[in-house]
């Protein structure tokens, strides 16, 4: 929300004016886009409870302006003898001076619509002759405080996105008084006049969307919107300004009364969800394709318990529930892109103080299972299972701790010959099933805090490893033994292994038969994501390659993976990188997007994201050339909602790729781009915003010679991620201050780069809210 703060003496005058409006006059200068547009408001006023007045076009019979109102309360709906409008957008730049031209009162595409409410006497006037005129049924409306004004809905509650108002707005005021004919007809937009003074105005042209009385200071923002040639431009598609006064009843609301799921919804507690709902729409960086912890704190927000079962994937998400503790929220779909809300899989309750990471798994008979790291002290791993269609309800094992902790997430034995043993009970993976026998993995932070830490501790106990675990009946689990060996020019001493996720490796993006090879996906706190490939036989992984999916920080972190049912292994991962007061805005914790991982020919991991994210394209752009030196602006699809296709032949280039995020004077922007002589993908955030972590993060890819580069490019509001020649991404946040900072461009410096494709398309939001 953007607050801007009245003008100096304007706060005596507001309180002069009177505490109720009763007759009043909309006036508003107008410039609708295009004649076929239907439902849209120019100027409402509504009191935050379900009643309105407003200057509506088109919503009862085309082209023609109305008096909106609730439920058409005090609307004509006998609008047979009205006048359709003629008036249509003027053939000169948004941005060019208005024309004067007499009779047209200033504005040649421009018409003055004006009503009037003097008791149940409604009058209209269109450029100040008279255009309508009835008598209201009922009294007129009051509005005092609370009260908001809205440009483009009709009101606040309007629910269809097409039906706002579409065009240019000079300026709009509202009158606490009924004017005559002559009043509005000696009004001139940007001049006070010598009548009564407005109880509410907008000069756009001279003082941009700040109401002028300062009466109405909250600013909300929704869609296509700007100020452009001294005009408020709406683009429609629920585009609109929401102006409310500091406190008002109708944009805030009560603390809901203490209530349950099994009582009656209070009209406070409806307000509340409506008003948390709404704020979240007007986030600029909360993301509209990127799934995000619908509210509340998603720190941690680790991706768990995902799953595939009868066409439909399921995922959990980690996050601190309010009032209760951690918890897995449950969310599923069909496509991968739309998620529909469960209720929450697992939380505190039943022997837990809460519930920590852990996988998913469904066994022969559809029954699926949670493994979670039971919270807090010496607990250890626990289980819960479902059955039911929706998988809505979730029991406990009744056999919980199945592996048990004798303190946080350590375990201290002794094994079969006696001697001491420990293992960790903390993060278990997925289960998974051979020759009849269960199998899951857990994971060795606690226990490398305690004794792998000194330089001086054995070889064994430093670094990363899993322990494997075996059950016949999902309630006894046997330690077997440390899952794999590390290699230490792989990853070094400090790095542990947590949140793994073992499954088979197809050999093909669209999935197919397994490749032969399982993918260990993992954690390590300070590293974040990375990963092994290997061979698994005799109940153990021998890994013969490792790679990162994160490389200066941790931003990528909690890997969470599933096969489904065309066989192909999809994963997320938590961007870590949260801005810090997060709590405050009512949510935080965001994915990256679902990526594919197979087996090339090459014996290493490829990835790219699902192809169902492409049915969220739309406007599609393109560009070509034979070779591009410096920059070129990308215009034409959404800067802060859009993917970016890019094809091009590195040549002589020193750094090829793509500028976003940037605003008109480049001091703001994200670069992601090649790097030909360190051979890598680079994602430069060190000029992206105010908050975040603003680094430089390289990842290997080296091309071939003549190799094309192809880079696909998504940009979501605060996330940007870059996917490289299906070998190499990277993922991050980052937070634009500008309001204009949405350029994209192509670059390249130090060389030309050869023959180059770009296709670019806005993206449309999938998530709720």
């Amino acid at each position: 929300m953007l607050l801007l703060a009245s003008a100096p003496g304007l706060n005596a005058a507001r309180d002069r004016m009177p505490a109720v409006v009763r007759d009043k006059t909309f006036v508003v200068w107008a410039s609708p886009a295009n004649l076929i547009q239907r439902g849209g408001s120019a100027l409402t006023l509504d009191d935050g409870r379900s009643h309105f007045d407003g200057i509506v076009f088109g919503e009862l019979s085309p082209a023609k302006w109305m008096p909106g109102s609730d439920y058409y309360a005090r609307t004509s709906r006998e609008q047979e003898a009205w006048p359709a409008e003629t008036v249509t957008p003027a053939s000169a730049p948004p941005n060019a001076p208005s024309r004067t031209v007499g009779k047209a009162r200033g504005f040649e595409d421009f018409v003055e619509m004006a009503i009037s409410y003097r008791g149940r006497e409604v009058s209209v006037y269109r450029n100040g002759r008279l255009y309508a005129h009835y008598d209201m049924a009922s009294e007129p409306q009051e509005f005092g405080e609370p009260a908001t004004v809205l440009f483009g809905r009709r009101h606040l509650d309007a629910g269809d996105p097409q039906g706002s108002f579409e065009g240019r707005i000079r300026d709009a005021r509202i009158y606490d008084v009924a004017l005559s004919q002559e009043q509005i007809a000696a009004l001139r937009p940007d001049e006070a006049g010598s009548g009564p003074k407005p109880w509410a105005w907008w000069s756009f042209g001279d003082e941009g969307l700040r109401e002028k009385t300062g009466r109405f200071t909250e600013i909300r923002l929704i869609g296509d919107v700007r100020i452009d040639g001294g005009c408020l431009v709406l683009g429609g598609k629920g585009a609109s300004v929401i102006e409310t006064a500091p406190g008002e009843e109708g944009r805030t609301a009560p603390t809901p009364a203490t209530w349950s799921e099994n009582g009656p919804v209070s009209e406070a507690v409806v307000r509340s969800a409506r008003l948390l709902r709404e704020k979240l729409l007007a986030d600029p960086y909360r993301p509209g394709y990127h799934f995000c912890v619908p509210e509340d704190i998603g720190i941690p927000g680790d991706p768990n318990g995902a799953f595939y079962h009868d066409g439909v994937y399921h995922l959990m998400y980690l996050y601190n529930r309010s009032g209760s503790g951690f918890s897995w929220g449950h969310v599923s779909s069909t496509d991968l892109v739309h998620w529909r809300q469960h209720p929450d899989a697992i939380g505190p309750g039943d022997g837990d103080d809460g519930c920590f990471s852990g996988g998913g798994f469904v066994d022969d008979d559809g029954t699926a299972y949670l493994s979670y790291w039971m919270l807090w002290g010496a607990r250890g791993i626990g289980l819960a299972s479902s059955h039911d269609p929706e998988f809505d309800v979730w029991t406990k094992s009744k056999a919980n701790p199945v592996i048990r902790s004798t303190e946080f997430g350590v375990t201290e034995t002794t094994g079969p010959d006696g001697e001491p043993l420990m293992y960790g009970t903390a993060d278990p993976s997925n289960i998974w099933k051979k020759d009849g026998r269960y199998y899951m993995l857990t994971g060795n932070l606690p226990v490398l805090n305690k004794i792998g830490r000194s330089p001086n501790d054995p070889l064994t106990t430093q670094g990363d490893r899993t322990y494997l675990f075996e059950s016949k009946d999902l309630a006894h689990w046997t330690y077997q033994h440390v899952f794999y060996e590390r290699k230490p020019e792989w990853t070094d001493r400090s790095e542990d292994d947590m949140c793994p996720s073992f499954l088979p490796l197809p050999s093909k993006p669209e999935g197919g038969a397994p490749s032969g090879k399982y993918l260990l996906l993992f954690i390590s706190h300070n590293r974040g994501c990375q990963y092994y490939v290997g061979d698994y036989r005799d109940d153990r992984f021998n890994p013969t390659s490792h790679g990162r999916m994160t490389w200066i920080d941790n931003t990528f972190f909690a890997p969470e993976a599933l096969v489904d049912g065309k066989g192909r292994q999809i994963m997320w991962a938590w961007l870590t990188d949260n801005p810090d007061d997060g709590k405050v805005e009512g949510w935080s914790g965001v994915y990256g997007l679902p990526r594919v991982l197979w087996l090339g020919p090459d014996g290493t991991l490829k990835m790219r994201p699902v192809d169902e994210l492409k049915s969220l394209r739309y406007g599609e752009r393109s560009w070509s050339g034979a070779s591009l030196s410096g920059a070129r602006k990308l215009e034409g699809v959404r800067g802060d909602s859009c993917e970016l296709e890019i094809d091009v032949t590195p040549g002589s280039a020193a750094r090829c790729g793509a500028m976003v995020r940037s605003s008109p004077d480049g001091h703001e922007r994200t670069l992601v781009y090649y790097d030909a002589k360190a051979e890598e993908l680079v994602f430069d955030a060190t000029k992206s915003g105010g908050a975040g972590r603003m680094v430089v993060e390289r990842a290997p890819l080296a091309l071939a010679p003549r190799e094309t580069l192809r880079l696909r490019v998504f940009v979501d509001k605060s996330v940007v991620e870059v996917f490289a020649n299906d070998r190499q991404a990277i993922s991050r946040r980052v937070y634009p201050v500008g309001k204009d900072s949405f350029g994209l461009s192509l670059f390249s410096e130090g060389g030309a780069t050869g023959v180059y494709r770009v296709s670019g398309w806005s993206m449309f939001p999938s998530n709720p809210y």
